[in-house]
């Protein structure tokens, strides 16, 4: 089952000519070399617009270093010692007298301070409509129970147990 081999003569192998033009390959290579050729001229034209336009600062030599630098990293070294004074500071201003603003007389007072005035002054409140099915002097009492609700009471530790 092979195929049969035809031999030719080498006298009758020829190449053909009729699709190859010189022309053609000189155009190709002449537009592959300006093309390269134009990319360097552009990059030229860049390079000298950058260096115009952004000047880098006087050249550094190698025995001084006349260009600054930029800052070092800045890392927090003693974490825990930072919060404790942070904490002291704001304790000390909590339990502390101050001015805030001494234009507007606008001072600060210690917390416990203000919460005994508070106490004495009392809150502010404002007028609410009263629920439903009171009036605007009544007020329900702790000893009366309030109306059933859509409201789930937490598990007791006993529920779900059986003995």
């Amino acid at each position: 089952m092979h195929e049969p081999v035809k031999h030719t003569d080498d006298s009758q192998r020829r190449y053909e000519d009729s699709h190859i033009r010189p022309g053609q390959l000189f155009v190709f290579a002449a537009g592959v070399v300006g093309l390269v050729l134009a990319g360097v001229i552009v990059s030229a034209m860049v390079f000298r617009f950058f260096v115009r336009h952004t000047p880098m600062g006087p050249p550094a030599t190698p025995f001084d270093d006349v260009r600054d630098l930029p800052p070092g990293v800045r890392l927090q070294t003693a974490a825990p010692l930072d919060l404790k004074s942070y904490r002291e500071n704001q304790d000390k201003i909590l339990a502390g007298y101050g001015w805030v603003d001494p234009h507007a007389d606008v001072v600060r007072i210690p917390i416990d301070r203000a919460m005994e005035l508070m106490l004495q002054k009392g809150y502010p409140a404002r007028e609410t409509s009263a629920p439903k099915g009171q009036t605007k002097g009544q007020v329900e009492t702790p000893g009366e129970p309030s109306p059933p609700g859509n409201v789930m009471s937490a598990p007791t530790p006993n529920d779900g147990e059986a003995n």
